[in-house]
């Protein structure tokens, strides 16, 4: 059994548990903290992998500014402010921007070379991983008051079935039948064949999840959704590569066994967060 398989079997029912325990334990907001934490830990694990990287390429980002930022998103998301209290997700945004810039200027009174890097790195990191994963925060508590019973469980558990089939299928796929690599420049290992490899059973996977926990969902929805889901996580997934290959990196950490770090997980994860969590508002 090699590593890759086992990190899966570890970890999964740990997710797993972690979405469904609001099933097995409604009406108590308890239960919602399981997941909160663990995604937590998640997005924190990413920056420290994010500017890491940044260090490599000695870039300046303050991560101590960085992660109070991101403390700050987390908890604007845990109240679900992108649909109750929009004003206020604009205004920590703001707020945010203006900080790193007034904490910059003074901390690079000795060299001014590197501060535009310094406070574009600063800014990214939580951007790229707090705000868009925050999206995952605001899906796990955001949709408790609804017609769908226990509809953020389902979301989670759509979300977590497409964007881990899209994954599995490109991987084995492209790595038994790939031949046509798909940007070698940026990620040598994908190929076309396994990007269709990966199309297919996340479609696959969204069909089960309709007619099995979520009927809700009809296929002619699950389906497109899952293949929309699909195309913007390669995306994901490629940028993330890009950044590594930037650093000369292979993984952002070695935390997972055969997958990497947790930013190699949270790639795909990361760019589709906001479009599940915006399509169940407009269409819940």
């Amino acid at each position: 059994m090699n590593s890759r398989v086992l990190t899966a079997i570890v970890a999964l029912p740990i997710l797993i548990l972690s979405i469904v325990l609001p099933y097995l334990w409604p009406h108590n907001s308890a239960a919602n903290w399981l997941f909160l934490v663990i995604a937590g830990l998640a997005l924190g694990a990413g920056m420290f992998e994010f500017y890491s990287l940044t260090k490599k390429l000695e870039l300046k980002a303050d991560a101590g500014v960085a992660y109070l930022g991101a403390a700050v998103f987390f908890v604007a998301f845990l109240f679900d402010a992108p649909a109750k209290a929009p004003e206020i997700l604009f205004l920590t945004m703001a707020l945010y921007l203006i900080v790193v810039l007034i904490t910059q200027t003074f901390r690079f009174q000795a060299d001014f070379s590197k501060m535009l890097t310094g406070v574009g790195v600063t800014i990214l990191g939580v951007f790229y991983i707090a705000f868009l994963g925050g999206f995952l925060i605001a899906m796990r508590t955001g949709f408790g008051e609804t017609v769908v019973p226990h509809l953020s469980s389902k979301l989670l558990g759509f979300f977590f079935l497409v964007v881990m089939g899209a994954d599995t299928g490109a991987y084995y796929v492209g790595k038994n039948f790939g031949k046509h690599k798909l940007v070698p420049k940026i990620s040598p290992g994908k190929t076309w064949e396994g990007v269709f490899g990966g199309l297919v059973l996340s479609a696959a996977f969204a069909a089960a999840a309709s007619f099995t926990f979520f009927p809700e969902l009809p296929i002619k929805f699950s389906i497109p959704l899952a293949l929309v889901m699909s195309v913007v996580g390669l995306f994901g997934d490629l940028a993330e590569s890009a950044m590594k290959r930037g650093s000369n990196t292979k993984d952002a950490a070695n935390i997972l066994p055969g997958h990497g770090g947790l930013l190699d997980r949270l790639d795909s994860l990361l760019f589709n967060a906001p479009v599940l969590y915006y399509f169940a508002r407009f269409f819940f």
